[in-house]
C-alpha cells in the first residue's frame, strides 16, 4: 500500500482528542464583532467537536490523526 496523503487544510482546522474525537473551532468569531453580544463571543471561544455525521469524512482527510 502507498502512504496516504493528508489533507493540509483539514489538518491545520482540526486537532484529535485522546479518545480520538476531532476537536474544531467555532465559526463567527473573525470579524464583525461589535454587534454580536459579549456572551455570544464568550461562548464562541471553547472549542466544538466535529459532529459524528462528518467524523467519518474528516477520519479520510486526516489518515494518520
Amino acid at each position: 500500500m502507498p502512504k496516504l496523503k493528508t489533507n493540509k487544510a483539514a489538518s491545520k482546522r482540526f486537532k484529535a482528542t485522546g479518545t480520538g474525537k476531532l476537536k474544531r473551532t467555532k465559526a463567527y468569531k473573525q470579524h464583525i464583532l461589535t454587534k454580536k453580544s459579549t456572551k455570544r463571543k464568550r461562548g464562541l471561544r471553547q472549542a466544538g467537536m466535529v459532529d459524528a455525521t462528518n467524523a467519518k469524512q474528516m477520519k479520510q482527510l486526516l489518515p494518520y490523526i
